[in-house]
């Protein structure tokens, strides 16, 4: 039997990069899982037969939605919440309309996801968010929103610990640094420059941050909640 064999877990983001790759840790280990897409409807499909889970189409974008969604899995085991998008370039010159559509993803969809998750949620249920380490450290310009964002998921986290901690619902934030996926890829125009700033002189791997989340998710995890736990190679140190 797997780890989480029996376990329902709802992936909030789950048809490319690290997404995909926690969908597939926690398929591989035995839960029924169900992940949300938005704009990877070939990804997700594939991703669906691949793993035997099921994919939905939700925008996370819109609140309702992700509370419906949410609240229409019934009873979860395990909540993540990895949708997330980017917006850079200089803050005077940005649209309005797009910082307001990443604060939407990044940070009201998670709030809301998580406190939906927790009404129908057992004791000792899990809720985890991908952060990034952005949320403590942001070394280069036009980041700003992304980092404003992320760094709202810490208080996020902290507070939503005191409220959901007395059914022993932990929820922790995962802090991904430069991470290979479509949208930094290990050989793509940043390397040199991130791999500047750490440690570890390579982009991480989605399944070394999926298997975070599923230790986080496990049982040997009852005792972690409210915290940031970052994942980057010494990128923030």
């Amino acid at each position: 039997m797997g780890a989480f064999e029996g376990k329902s877990v709802l992936v909030l983001g789950g048809s490319r990069g690290i997404g995909a790759a926690i969908v597939r840790r926690f398929a591989a280990d035995g839960a029924t899982v169900v992940f949300t897409y938005s704009g990877s409807r070939d990804a997700a499909e594939a991703l669906a037969a691949e793993t035997r889970s099921k994919a939905v189409e939700t925008d996370s974008a819109d609140r309702d939605a992700v509370i419906a969604r949410v609240k229409d899995s019934g009873a979860l085991d395990v909540l993540v919440v990895n949708a997330g998008i980017a917006v850079f370039g200089d803050a005077l010159e940005q649209d309005p309309d797009a910082i307001d559509r990443l604060f939407r993803i990044n940070v009201h969809a998670p709030y809301h996801a998580s406190v939906e998750a927790a009404r129908q949620m057992p004791e000792g249920g899990r809720i985890i968010v991908i952060g990034s380490v952005n949320g403590d450290r942001m070394p280069v310009p036009g980041m700003a929103a992304y980092a404003l964002s992320k760094s709202a998921l810490q208080g996020m986290a902290r507070g939503l610990a005191r409220d959901f901690g007395p059914r022993g619902i932990t929820i922790n934030v995962v802090q991904p640094g430069p991470i290979d996926t479509d949208a930094n890829p290990a050989d793509g125009p940043m390397k040199d420059l991130l791999h500047g700033f750490m440690a570890i002189k390579r982009h991480g791997r989605p399944e070394e941050v999926a298997g975070m989340v599923a230790w986080l998710a496990g049982p040997e995890a009852g005792f972690a909640t409210g915290a940031m736990h970052t994942i980057d190679g010494a990128f923030g140190a």
